[in-house]
């Protein structure tokens, strides 16, 4: 019998926001990720968990009660999706205009070269990649 659970290291980035909803719009409809598990009133926190089933990461957006989360301190806040297959930058891509989110100018001139750069709406932003990620 083999178990369906990953092996090796999974990356969780977790970070706060002040409306899950708009954000799961952003990260689901628009990115394309699914929500993988959620949870309401856990101690005062409230979230989702977004990403693709299957991979070694997904995204925790919390929201804590009575507190304001701040937005991005930099827009070199980024989380980067390699996406080589031109179909699958362009579906992706398509997707998010198609939902209303517009590119942004990437502050780092490499993301332009082959990318596309989305801002969510606590101002972190989305780079879709179109190249692969090889160590």
């Amino acid at each position: 019998m083999t178990s369906s659970r990953m092996q090796g290291p999974v990356l969780r980035v977790a970070r706060p926001t002040n409306d899950l909803t708009l954000h799961e719009r952003f990260y689901g409809q628009g990115a394309g990720f699914r929500r993988l598990a959620a949870f309401s009133d856990h101690d005062g926190f409230s979230g989702v968990i977004l990403g693709y089933p299957g991979a070694a990461w997904h995204l925790e957006l919390v929201q804590e009660t009575g507190v304001v989360a701040p937005r991005a301190q930099s827009p070199e806040q980024l989380l980067v999706l390699y996406l080589p297959d031109p179909e699958v930058w362009s579906l992706a891509v398509d997707r998010m205009t198609a939902h209303g989110y517009e590119p942004v100018p990437s502050h780092n001139p490499y993301w332009e070269t082959a990318g596309q750069t989305f801002e969510d709406p606590d101002g972190y932003r989305l780079v879709f990649q179109k190249r692969t990620w090889d160590l």
